[in-house]
């Protein structure tokens, strides 16, 4: 019985099970095994492994974007309004067979746009080469949906159901729970919050989803009110958190009635790539989803560099003064001592901050460095102190657990009775 027979009998029974709050920890437990699953379905089948001729594409620029959808629905055409590079177009399906990249110059910044081949129903399992489609889009920090607007709105639904079965979380946030592994103690589960998704008896469900993957030590705690789906998520640590902007296209052959329905929806936008409507609207609509900041970097006593910012995201390694002296050299932090600050994200200008302050965008900051003496005090086990200055780390207080060289007086100032250590003198506390 392969892998696809096993999900389908899985899929059969939790079909045929009904759902209320009996039956809440069986269908966790189903649904573990066919998280489980459908991670073995991804993995590459042997002697198959490595990347697939035309989809080795490098990382360029400051940010991803992968345009997503049906043969046929004007992703090529997307591709040439947007980027200028010429991709294949033509009225028939399948045009795009392998992965091509093209770059948007936007607002100072580079975003690396991937015309990837039309994927099917089934692509999830490997039909019409929707591995290797669906594998690219999670390298991505945007996913651009491209929907034929004259065609039923069930093609979107169909597209999000492969790139969940696939591990990818559109629009989603992961849940807000406590999970750490340990060596022994059992199951220890506590919730912060009512639980109204995990039936009757929510110790019972995860005590159960956790033993299908043979987790039998551990701590979690709920912070807010998560569903069975979201604790497999946690426990399966291979989710892709990803925004997604749906693309309606071909606008200009439906009624403007269907339009303003379409235009409505949440996350969505209505294009004609044929006609060229509304593609600054989407270059504009892109740029506000990617959440790109621009850090602006001076020397002391001269202007800002305002040709070539610094771009952060939250999805690379966040938008704090940290992540802009990775960025700028690796070995930066290392000698890092305070930073200026000027922009939205401060209360003064300047504004004197440390590695923990986080940007906005548009932000100008200079950075000061320890001076040779102070990195190579502190090498010697000397510490920085908030004024700047080099002094000596303070000493450790001696344990409670140590002897107290006063002696067992009856003298002692901490209240405490004297100690009768059974010998005879004055320090035993007779005359």
């Amino acid at each position: 019985m392969g892998i696809q027979d096993k999900i389908a009998a899985i899929e059969l029974e939790m079909a045929r099970t009904q759902k209320n709050k009996a039956t809440e920890g069986h269908l966790g437990e189903l649904k573990a095994k066919l998280a489980k699953l459908r991670t073995q379905l991804l993995e590459p089948p042997p002697g198959q492994a490595g990347p697939s001729a035309g989809f080795e594409v490098q990382k360029y620029g400051d940010s991803r974007i992968a345009l997503i959808g049906f043969p046929s629905v004007g992703k090529s055409t997307a591709l040439a309004q947007i980027t200028g590079t010429e991709s294949e177009a033509a009225a028939y399906e399948f045009t795009t067979l392998t992965c091509i990249p093209g770059i948007i110059h936007y607002q100072g910044t580079k975003i690396q746009l991937l015309d990837l081949p039309g994927i099917i129903e089934g692509a999830a399992q490997g039909k019409g080469r929707g591995r290797q489609v669906i594998a690219v889009a999670k390298s991505a920090d945007l996913i651009l949906m491209m929907l034929d607007a004259t065609k039923p709105d069930a093609h979107k639904a169909v597209l999000e159901a492969e790139l969940e079965s696939t591990g990818i979380r559109l629009n989603k946030q992961p849940a807000d729970i406590y999970f750490r592994k340990k060596k022994t103690g059992g199951i220890k589960f506590n919730a912060m919050v009512p639980l109204t998704k995990l039936g009757d008896n929510p110790g019972d469900v995860i005590s159960r989803v956790l033993r299908e993957y043979r987790m039998h030590n551990c701590e979690i705690v709920f912070r807010e009110d998560a569903s069975i789906d979201e604790l497999i998520d946690l426990v399966e640590g291979n989710r892709r958190y990803i925004k997604c902007l749906y693309c309606y296209n071909k606008i200009d052959q439906i009624t403007i009635e269907e339009v303003d329905v379409l235009s409505r929806q949440p996350n969505s936008i209505v294009v004609s790539c044929h006609a060229n409507l509304n593609m600054d609207r989407l270059l504009a609509k892109m740029w506000e989803m990617l959440a790109l900041c621009r850090i602006y970097t001076r020397r002391r006593g001269e202007a800002p560099d305002l040709e070539e910012p610094s771009v952060l995201t939250e999805g690379r390694g966040g938008v704090t003064i940290k992540s802009l002296c990775h960025h700028l050299h690796r070995d930066l932090l290392k000698e890092f001592k305070y930073a200026l600050c000027w922009g939205q994200s401060c209360k003064h200008a300047p504004q004197r901050v440390g590695k923990d302050h986080e940007l906005m965008d548009e932000d100008v900051v200079q950075v000061f460095k320890k001076t040779a003496k102070e990195y190579g005090q502190e090498k010697k086990g000397k510490v920085l102190t908030k004024q700047g200055c080099l002094a000596e780390p303070k000493k450790e207080e001696r344990g409670a657990d140590k002897k107290d060289k006063r002696g067992p007086s009856s003298n002692r100032h901490d209240g405490g009775p004297a100690k009768n250590t059974g010998k005879m003198g004055k320090s035993a506390g007779f005359a």
